[in-house]
């Protein structure tokens, strides 16, 4: 679905800033050249009164103008036809498909189209198509009966292909996908803190659940079969990291995490965790970094999709005017987390 155009005062602000981000969503028309270009070309910025902004390159040449060739405003869509082909050929085949291939397919060199294909996904081709294959695997283990059953319905050759593919992404065994966490043990805790009641949880691999405001049941109905145990020794040791975390916000990238989520939500995700403390990104930003610069609504839903609040530190992302934007557990709670790490906000 094509966005809408954005307001001429926020165009205008992505040009003076050439933000990435915007590129592939409006074009900057100069009527004293003749020519338009990307929002983030590195051309002289025109004056302001010679600017006029359309929404695609088709719009600015029924205008008169012509492409800059500098920064090669059309090969955006160029760019984003060859990748959106290489993603249904490679959903089409079911497995990783040869680089040179797709490249070929594109009309672009090997390197060219991995870098393409990269910004636009966050994954190279390779990655991609591992991430649609084990999305598929989890997805059937919710409908076969067995998990031979699900592993060759995803498309692997054999049982061994896919626990390889997938350890360490899947969190959980598999099993655990089809009996809402039967066979995993987690230990939780809820705990007071300066932001209120938060519930801590975590398999063996790491934390998989940090919440606010949540107790047990909420766990339960997550993981309805999985054996849940309040605290424990081990357990204790990993709590109070965390509650350092929350409190005393920094570097908590030592903490390790069980999370799952789809190729471009675990992509939003790491992102995320590379946000140093006291700096925030918008939505924009966020979708621009994993090479999806259209799709900021996406990487809000990915944002909120988030089970493991602070650790994976979504509160860090705002709205593209310096406004809070949303937060799963209340603007109070994302306002105090970013106190905490001297951000200034404007709500």
């Amino acid at each position: 679905m094509t966005e809408p155009m954005i307001a001429d005062d926020e165009a205008w602000a992505a040009v003076l800033g050439r933000d990435r981000a915007f590129d592939g969503r409006f074009v900057t028309g100069v009527l004293s050249t003749g020519i338009y270009c990307r929002p983030s070309c590195a051309a002289r910025h025109p004056a302001r009164s010679n600017v006029r902004f359309f929404a695609d390159g088709a719009a600015a040449r029924a205008a008169g103008l012509r492409p800059c060739k500098r920064c090669l405003p059309d090969d955006v869509s160029r760019d984003e036809r060859a990748v959106l082909s290489a993603i249904a050929a490679i959903k089409a085949a079911g497995q990783p498909l040869a680089l040179a291939a797709l490249a070929a397919e594109a009309g672009y060199s090997a390197s060219h189209f991995q870098r393409v294909f990269t910004r636009h996904t966050g994954l190279s081709p390779a990655a991609y198509a591992r991430a649609i294959q084990a999305e598929r695997a989890a997805q059937a283990l919710t409908e076969e009966d067995s998990v031979t059953g699900a592993v060759y319905a995803a498309g692997y050759s054999a049982p061994s292909r896919f626990y390889e593919a997938t350890q360490g992404r899947l969190g959980m065994t598999p099993s655990a996908w089809v009996n809402g966490g039967k066979g995993v043990t987690i230990h939780w805790a809820v705990v007071e803190t300066s932001l209120g009641p938060m519930l801590v949880a975590a398999t063996d691999k790491g934390v998989c659940r940090l919440s606010f405001n949540e107790g047990p049941d909420a766990l339960e109905r997550r993981f309805p079969n999985a054996e849940l145990v309040e605290g424990g020794a081990e357990f204790q040791a990993l709590l109070g990291q965390v509650v350092v975390a929350v409190e005393a916000p920094g570097d908590f990238a030592h903490i390790p995490l069980d999370v799952k989520g789809t190729a471009f939500q675990e992509a939003v995700w790491q992102e995320l965790r590379r946000i140093p403390a006291g700096e925030t990104r918008t939505y924009a930003e966020l979708a621009a970094a994993v090479g999806r610069p259209k799709a900021v609504r996406a990487a809000g839903s990915a944002n909120g999709a988030n089970n493991v609040a602070v650790l994976i530190p979504c509160h860090r992302v705002i709205a593209t005017g310096g406004g809070l934007g949303g937060y799963a557990y209340g603007l109070e709670i994302k306002r105090k987390l970013l106190g905490k790490e001297g951000v200034q906000t404007k709500e």
